[in-house]
Formats: structure tokens, sequence, C-alpha cells
């Protein structure tokens, strides 16, 4: 019997270190041929080049664990990487193969995608210490250089690879290699699907707002999160709720705003609804700030920013006097350009995130194991329709996040604590699947 279908049957540890690792799995990934005929162009459809099919096998490195992936979810950065665009992800891999040794082996024509993963611990390298074959596990997304001197300090400024996008082997697979210190326990009462879908994005929204190193929330904070139906806009929703915040959530349909409703959302704002068609960018801001002040009597304090070019000049602009923008990624445009009169006169900060530590991926885990975050879930897709599922995410017509099952023959399957589970509340942990 293979290792497969060892995994599929959650074999014995003993089983499953007697088994025969495949020459090759399951894989969605996309060509470097692609990259090369696509060069210059713009917005490429993410279903002509994210494909489905064999990949071979690595090699384990002695730090390095093999994961027998169950669940995946889908991030923007599968969308960059499938669109090639604004750096193909091939540039990426090459510069970590020239780094010669173990990293070489990630330098190869076909780039494995994928950030997110829960699964089934099948081998681990030789120097790998506190995992074995048979554990549960979550996938923390950051690849980090441990045997740097920032990394004592910040992981994240430690020459951080995002896993999946900036590496090779990722989550949308059956099989993913990963560093040990990526390996997080899985949330003992989520299936592998709703503990796949937490991992990357809820642990970058709780840097932004809770980690010392981002925007230090606080209670009583008034919060302004652009996209606050997706990914990581309805995790930051559950972090200021949580954390006793102020939330003001941005969509721009009905279903996205019933959804902040469930959530518990103090402001929702239609962006769809104002009238922004040839305003000048401080002029948005204005309308913005304007629905802020008439609920709370004031601004906010902080802006959580991720869209980027389309918003970023609104953010700083409908900010408070000594607010921050804290921002992590630009899924519109990385070029951003705004009236720095409204950020210097008005002694504003812009903040830089981007993803976690090792250790603040495990304090916001503890959370989804805790029943205090939920899976932001609302979709689930076999792998072979991944490029489809991606390309909803690409035209902005997801909610939440959408899962991916790999390994897992159907879902509703991993859960080991049924009773945490009831106490929890099946209503609550499945909330955003109403939504799908």
């Amino acid at each position: 019997m293979s290792v497969l279908d060892q995994t599929v049957a959650l074999a014995s540890p003993e089983e499953l270190l007697v088994t025969e690792v495949p020459a090759t799995y399951k894989a969605a990934y996309v060509e470097r041929g692609d990259a090369e005929r696509l060069a210059g162009v713009k917005n490429t459809d993410v279903r002509e080049t994210l494909k489905v099919g064999e990949v071979p096998m690595p090699e384990l490195a002695p730090d390095e664990a093999l994961v027998a992936v169950m669940a995946a979810a889908i991030n923007y950065n599968t969308i960059w990487s499938a669109r090639f665009e604004p750096i193909p992800g091939f540039f990426f891999l090459h510069k970590l193969g020239q780094g010669g040794g173990w990293d070489a082996r990630h330098d190869q024509p076909k780039h494995v995608l994928g950030s997110d993963a829960a699964g089934v611990v099948v081998r681990t390298g030789e120097n790998v210490k506190g995992w074995s074959a048979g554990d549960r596990v979550v996938t923390y997304p950051g690849w980090a250089d441990s045997d740097r001197m920032f990394a004592y300090d910040d992981a994240v400024i430690a020459n951080t690879l995002a896993w999946g996008f900036e590496t090779n082997f990722g989550s949308l697979a059956h099989f993913a290699i990963v560093k040990a210190t990526q390996l997080m326990k899985k949330p003992t009462h989520l299936t592998w699907e709703e503990s796949a879908a937490n991992t990357l994005c809820a642990m970058t929204a709780y840097r932004m707002l809770v980690s010392p190193r981002g925007a230090s929330f606080k209670q009583g904070d008034i919060v302004f999160v652009w996209g606050a139906a997706g990914g990581l806009g309805s995790y930051a929703i559950q972090m200021i709720r949580n954390g006793g915040g102020i939330a003001v959530g941005v969509v721009n349909s009905d279903l996205k705003a019933s959804l902040l409703e469930e959530l518990g959302c103090d402001l929702i704002i239609r962006r769809d609804e104002l009238e922004t068609d040839g305003l000048k960018p401080h002029k948005v801001g204005k309308l913005y700030r304007e629905q802020v002040r008439a609920a709370f009597g004031e601004d906010a304090h902080l802006v959580f920013e991720h869209v980027g070019a389309k918003t970023f000049p609104a953010s700083v602009y409908l900010l408070r006097p000594g607010g921050k923008v804290i921002t992590c990624g630009s899924s519109s445009g990385y070029q951003h350009e705004f009236d720095n009169r409204y950020l210097w006169m008005k002694g504003k900060t812009i903040l830089g995130s981007h993803g976690a530590t090792p250790q603040e991926a495990r304090e916001c885990n503890r959370l989804f194991d805790l029943g205090q975050l939920q899976p932001a879930l609302s979709k689930v897709v076999p792998l072979d329709d991944v490029a489809e599922a991606a390309h909803e995410l690409q035209a902005n017509e997801h909610v939440g996040k959408v899962g991916v099952l790999c390994m897992a023959e159907e879902e509703g399957l991993g859960i080991e604590d049924a009773e945490k589970r009831a106490a929890i509340g099946e209503d609550k942990i499945t909330m955003f699947r109403r939504f799908g």
C-alpha cells in the first residue's frame, strides 16, 4: 500500500514509516514556459496557466518535513504566481536556487503553488525534533532562514520567504515540503478544510493588528478595514471585535454586507453605493471619513490596508491625526501615490507588515484552537478545480477563503474533538459557509 493510501486511511505512525514515498505526486502548478510566453501580458486569466498534474517528489532536507496535504486554501499570492506579474515566481525560484545546497531543488520548470495547508506528517529530516510521522498539523507560511542574526529579533525581516510563492513545493498538492519550524498543531475540533483556511491570512492580520511589531491595536480603537469580507479583512474584523475595538468594514455587495452584520461589524460602508467617479483621491477619502464621523463622532485610529494603489490615497486622508495605516500588500497595484501633506502635517504613520513570526503564528493558531477565532472558509473545491476557484478570487467574486480538498476524499473529515466543537457551536464555526 502506498503512502497515499495509508495517509488517507489515517494509518499509524509505524505504518506510515514503512511505506514507500511515491516518486511523483499530484499538484497544482504553473510552468516556466508559460511565464516566458506571457511575459509582458497584463492580468492573465489564471485558468490559462494554473494546471494540475504529476510533479517529481523532491528529496527531504535535514530540517524539513514531508506533509501529506489533506486540504489547502487559495490566497492572492496564487493569483500573482499564475499571472506571472508583477514578477514571475520563477525569478524567486532561480534566486533561491542560486544559493546552492538544498535550496537548488526549488529551481524547477514547474512551480507548485499554495501557502495554506492542513495535513499529516509523513517523514521528517534527520535534524527535526518534536515532530514525527502521524502528527496532524497546519503550516505556518513563512519559510525563514534561521541562520541570519535578524531571525533572533524578528524572523519576518530575516529573509523570510512566502512558502509556495517564493519557494517551490507548496500546499496545493497531495504532498508538500516544509521546514520543521513551519509546523503547528492542528486545532482538534476543526475539519481539514477549516484548519487549512486560516494560516496565511489570519496570521498576517494578527501581526498587523495585535503584535507590538504591528499597529498595537487596543480597546476602543476605530479600525477601518478595506475588503472586509475577504480573507484578510474577515479575520481582521474578528480580531477587532474580540479585542474591544470598533470595526468599520468596506464591501461591495449585499451578500458581503450580510456577512459583516453576522460578524458584528460596527459600521458597514458600501463602496459600490458611493459616487466616487472623477473625484480626486482626497475627496474619496473625505467621503469615507464623513461616514465614520457620522457614526462615531470621530475619525479612524487605524486603517487596515491591503488593497494598495486604488485605496491608499484615501487611507492616508481618512485617518485621524496621529493615526496609522498598517499595510501588508497591494492587490490593486504596488505604486502608491498620495498627498504627503496629509501624512506629515498630521503626524500620521505608515507601517509595513509582512506575514508573521513563528511565535505570532502560534499565538494566532491558539485562538482558533480556543474557538475565539472562526475559519473564514466559505467554499470548498477539489484540487482538480483549483484554477476555476482561483479565477473567482482573481475576479473578487469570493467571500472569505476558498478551501481545496487535496488528499481528503470529502469535506467534514479530520475532527478529533467533537465535544469541543459542539461547545463552541457548529453554526459559529461554519458561519462563512452560509455566504459561499
